[in-house]
């Protein structure tokens, strides 16, 4: 069994506990398979926990009691390695009954859903980092307390991959891995471009396939085809920020089978110069962009692409309080006027 095969049956387990979430199965996990010093990366606004102890304490137990019947469903799980650094990536959604407030969102008392992109670095058989996205703007939606802009690209908990394949189980296959990274790797060498020579020298068509979907986070939307990815996000994202940059040395790019995978913690720098994107006016200050990404290839094409952004996070950056301000909306539910 290859490093790779034995790192997916790892994180396997860590998933399928948490399918029941079970809490005592779950706690004896974390204490199992993370490394004592491992360094935890959360979506906003959890931010670097400052021990292990605390993925269950802060993240997992406040979850598990705001939605008791708390289940994790996995459609993508991959391995792979880049700079000689292994890893496994997994996406999904959290779901379940939201019975009880988190993060003042307040609860629903109806089956919501959470998109996940979690990447695990592991060493020696134990996890020594986490890089995790969780949509937690797709939780606000779904309570009717969004605050902000709407999405451009259309609003659902995006499905699973179309081939059914994406939990990988069978044996590592380096050759057609490197034949998906190499389609990956070259699409985003040909986006780089744009700066030097437009939306042709990107040459989109080459790379992804005419019914292609764009899977991105809450706020930005999904988008099908060239044209919708061009129309929903990528034309307001250059628009506003033509000088984004990948930030050197700070990023993954591996692939299993037919799936490719970017972790990056950050993974991309930025100005906002100009208007269009999240509805924030251009105040020429850069940001900082973590982006957790999936590509799915079939016959030389890209198909499928989620992407999960720390919208939250972004927006912080730029001085607005997402949270403060979904505080103020849910204070004409809850009738809690205050001077």
């Amino acid at each position: 069994m290859s490093v790779h095969e034995s790192n997916r049956r790892l994180i396997g387990r860590f998933n399928a506990a948490m399918y029941d979430f079970d809490p005592v199965t779950v706690r004896a996990l974390i204490e199992e398979l993370f490394s004592p010093n491992a360094t935890i990366h959360m979506t906003h606004p959890f931010e670097t926990l400052s021990s292990v102890s605390a993925l269950w304490e802060n993240i997992y137990a406040p979850l598990s009691i705001a939605i008791p019947d708390l289940e994790k469903r996995v459609y993508i799980t991959m391995a792979g390695f880049d700079n000689g650094v292994n890893w496994v990536g997994c996406a999904g959604y959290y779901t379940g009954g939201f019975m009880e407030s988190w993060l003042d969102i307040p609860p629903t008392g109806h089956q919501v859903s959470m998109r996940f992109h979690e990447f695990y670095r592991i060493d020696d058989g134990r996890i020594t980092e986490v890089q995790t996205l969780w949509d937690i703007p797709e939780l606000m939606m779904q309570a009717g307390v969004w605050p902000l802009a709407p999405s451009l690209g259309r609003e659902w908990n995006p499905p699973g991959p179309a081939t059914c394949d994406g939990n990988i189980i069978v044996a590592y296959n380096s050759e057609l891995a490197t034949t998906s990274r190499t389609l990956v790797s070259d699409m985003l060498t040909g986006l780089s471009r744009f700066a030097q020579g437009g939306l042709a020298a990107m040459a989109l068509e080459r790379y992804w396939h005419p019914r292609c979907s764009w899977y991105g986070p809450s706020g930005i939307g999904t988008c099908r085809g060239i044209s919708g990815f061009r129309n929903w996000h990528q034309i307001p994202f250059l628009k506003a920020m033509p000088n984004r940059r990948s930030i050197e040395g700070n990023g993954y790019l591996f692939a299993d089978q037919n799936y490719v995978a970017f972790t990056g913690w950050p993974g991309m720098a930025m100005s906002l110069t100009a208007d269009g994107w999240l509805g924030i006016p251009p105040i020429n200050k850069e940001i900082t962009l973590r982006s957790l990404d999936f590509w799915r290839c079939e016959n030389g094409k890209i198909r499928e692409n989620w992407v999960l952004v720390d919208v939250l996070h972004a927006y912080a950056q730029l001085g607005v309080d997402v949270f403060a301000r979904m505080r103020e909306l849910n204070k004409a539910r809850y009738r809690q006027f205050e001077d």
